[in-house]
């Protein structure tokens, strides 16, 4: 009020001075400014008396201000969940990094046995087949011997038989049968 008053007594003196010069249209003793002024200040106090609006204006900037903070507050959530996230994954890398290693190292040591078996494997059956083919050759050599043998004995019982056929006769046949049966 106390400047709406100043503003009023300051338009008043101004066209005091300048009322020889221009003359104004007033009412009540105020020019368009003067009006103006005492208009503007009439509804700064009616919005702030009237319509709280200070309460109002400062009601929207702490809801404001809340909005803004709770969004904060969800960028730190989101922001933190992506790093726990993240820290997860990197865990989960290493661990399928160590997990592979783990398998290629069992699979090479599952290689190295399956080699040194299939080494044994093949001289086992190197020496199977070794002694295999020892104990035809031995059975072939049997073979031929009794072979021989056979064919030794029919050639020594046919000699024998062509010498003691040339050799006795009906008689000497006959006193060898006589011998052999008085000996028994």
């Amino acid at each position: 009020m106390a400047i709406s008053l100043l503003l009023l007594a300051e338009a008043a003196a101004e066209a005091g001075a300048h009322g020889a010069e221009h003359h104004e249209a007033t009412l009540l003793g105020l020019g368009a400014e003067g009006w103006v002024y005492t208009g503007v200040t009439i509804f700064f106090l009616v919005a702030i008396f009237v319509m709280k609006a200070h309460k109002q204006v400062l009601a929207g900037l702490d809801a404001h201000i809340a909005e803004a903070r709770k969004s904060l507050d969800e960028a730190k959530a989101i922001r933190d969940e992506a790093e726990a996230l993240l820290a997860g994954a990197k865990a989960q890398q290493a661990a399928s990094a160590k997990e592979a290693k783990a398998i290629i190292e069992h699979a090479k040591s599952e290689a190295g046995a399956l080699i040194a078996k299939a080494e044994a494997d093949t001289t086992e059956l190197v020496a199977r087949r070794e002694k295999m083919a020892e104990e035809k050759i031995s059975a072939a050599e049997r073979a031929a011997v009794e072979s021989l043998r056979a064919r030794t004995a029919a050639a020594a019982t046919g000699a024998a038989q062509s010498l003691i056929a040339a050799s006795h006769d009906a008689k000497a046949d006959k006193g060898l049968v006589d011998e052999a049966i008085a000996g028994l």
